[in-house]
């Protein structure tokens, strides 16, 4: 017939929070200033498996970085030296 009040009082045990380590930008850890588009082995790190620019909080790159990483991966596709997409 419903929930009892014995049923009401028990409490959830408490959830713990893991600390999530923060990932570091490669590049300011090895403080690199400029990204050459014609490094294609690094810019690979950077592109998901459907030859998308992937998303910073999957990289850990900063802002600076990640805005410069995605300027050398559109000229390294403009010269060829990465695919726009996936062959289907």
């Amino acid at each position: 017939m419903g929930k009892d009040k014995r049923d009401r009082d028990k409490k959830k045990p408490a959830k713990v929070k893991k600390q999530i380590k923060k990932k570091v930008c490669s590049f300011c850890a090895n403080k690199i200033d400029d990204i050459d588009y014609k490094d294609v082995v690094t810019l690979k790190r950077f592109v998901n498996e459907k030859h998308k620019v992937a998303a910073r909080r999957a990289t850990g790159a900063c802002a600076k970085h990640e805005r410069r990483i995605a300027t050398a991966i559109k000229r390294a596709r403009c010269m060829a030296l990465l695919p726009y997409c996936t062959s289907r």
